[in-house]
């Protein structure tokens, strides 16, 4: 493996541009094998099983949604995944939060989230506010250094930060792509800040879904092997059908696709950069306050009596002290849900 697959396989690069980083990666070391039809060909035979499996799923789960075993199911479910999120939030502090600074912009963006403040503008912002701080330490003074290429594959996100669609309109195929396309260039952090974008998105601004099927969604993605954000596939399902799935799945992948090849030129200079570092660190503390605000939401949601409360309770016990996968964490809460609310 040479030095840029290197650079990219630590995480010091990947995690500079938003995305899935295991799905950056796959496609970074295709580009790098067979330049941009390795770079296709990775990224799609690494997204494509999960995606697929995910539909059907998403087509079985609209389909038995008046079941009532199914609902009970998913009623033993929802609380587990609360203990998962809330993992994934832990893992996320211990990286996001590193000073002042971060702590600050972590403290911003949760009260952006809880204001109704749009939590892209807050995400970019919060960025750039940290990288600006932290830039102002360097030697020689940051405006004298080249930085361009700090801040070169952020670009695209500010061009895409309305492009949200007309809650009057009957959501199409189009819709769905702008969305998880402008979610896809701001997907910093964790596959699990898609929550958040989501949550403000499809429940709050537009109410085409409920936390209860974010959370379904969420249930679903935990079954199927590949990145998180093939959860998008099921969201696009519930939102447009057949088109939805696959508007959703490509939009929010895109980017990656697109970043990954604009970075790979400059990959060294990059892991030099007290811009982007800067930057980055300043998004993952963004991060980590929208993800406290979706997890306050979602928990209102699945945490609906004892039984659910005591079940995502074992759930958090499970991943943080016995670090037990989180596959067979949802079947078991999905058997106990089935046998306290389906008999």
């Amino acid at each position: 493996m040479n030095r840029e697959s290197l650079a990219f396989s630590d995480g010091s690069v990947n995690n500079l541009i938003p995305g899935p980083n295991s799905t950056e990666l796959t496609i970074h070391i295709g580009y790098e094998q067979a330049g941009w039809r390795g770079l296709i060909l990775a990224g799609t035979c690494f997204i494509l099983p999960a995606m697929l499996m995910v539909w059907g799923l998403a087509i079985l789960y609209t389909h038995s949604q008046n079941i009532p075993q199914g609902q009970s199911i998913l009623y033993g479910i929802k609380p587990v995944i609360i203990a998962i999120v809330l993992q994934a939030l832990w893992n996320l502090g211990k990286k996001a939060i590193k000073d002042v600074p971060t702590i600050l912009g972590s403290l911003g963006a949760m009260i952006a989230y809880f204001t109704g403040f749009n939590e892209v503008v807050a995400l970019l912002g919060i960025g750039v506010i940290v990288m600006v701080i932290k830039a102002r330490g360097s030697q020689p003074p940051f405006w004298r250094k080249k930085t361009t290429l700090g801040v070169l594959p952020f670009f695209p996100m500010l061009t895409l930060a309305n492009s949200t669609p007309d809650p009057e309109k009957t959501i199409n195929g189009l819709q769905v792509f702008l969305l998880f396309l402008k979610i896809g260039f701001v997907l910093y952090g964790s596959g699990y800040v898609l929550l958040a974008f989501l949550q403000r998105e499809v429940i709050d601004h537009h109410q085409w879904l409920t936390s209860q099927q974010l959370l379904d969604a969420v249930a679903i993605g935990q079954l199927t092997p590949g990145p998180l954000s093939t959860t998008a596939t099921f969201i696009g399902y519930l939102l447009a059908g057949n088109m939805g799935a696959i508007a959703a799945t490509v939009g929010i992948f895109f980017p990656a696709f697109l970043l990954v090849r604009i970075v790979n030129p400059w990959v060294t200079k990059l892991r030099q950069s007290l811009w982007a570092g800067g930057f980055l660190d300043g998004v993952n503390g963004a991060s980590l306050g929208l993800m406290v605000g979706v997890t306050y939401s979602l928990g209102q949601a699945a945490l609906i009596d004892g039984f659910s409360l005591i079940l995502s309770l074992g759930s958090a016990i499970a991943v943080f002290r016995f670090k037990i996968n989180s596959v067979w964490l949802v079947l078991a809460g999905g058997v106990l849900g089935f046998f306290f609310q389906g008999i």
